[in-house]
């Protein structure tokens, strides 16, 4: 598998790391669909009752999405993020990436996810 392959359909991701101003932790996990050059999921656990993201997938497997997230603390949270894939030696993906939240102090941050 090369990224300009990637089928993001029915893979499950979980938090590696985050920056400090991130919701995501280990206990989040992502379920992904993917449909045409549409991406999907929802995700929820740690600090996530419930999250929702939606994207679009380039040709090189980038996704340019869009989240939103209800965190424990009943808050309705909002953000833009670039996803960059990386395939594993194990034929895993790992997503490195870039986010800005859209809600609360707009602060940026840098997360990577990894396939389960």
């Amino acid at each position: 598998m090369n990224v300009r392959s990637i089928n993001y359909h029915n893979r499950k991701f979980r938090t590696l790391s985050n920056s400090n101003n991130g919701e995501t932790s280990a206990e989040t996990e992502f379920h992904y669909k993917h449909i045409g050059n549409i991406v999907f999921a929802d995700y929820l656990g740690g600090s996530i009752k419930y999250g929702h993201l939606i994207g679009i997938v380039n040709e090189y497997g980038t996704i340019d999405m869009r989240y939103h997230q209800v965190n424990l603390a009943g808050e309705l949270m909002t953000g833009i993020c670039q996803s960059h894939p990386e395939i594993l030696s194990n034929g895993k993906i790992r997503l490195h990436e870039s986010r800005q939240w859209t809600s609360g102090d707009l602060s940026r941050g840098e997360s990577v996810v990894e396939e389960v």
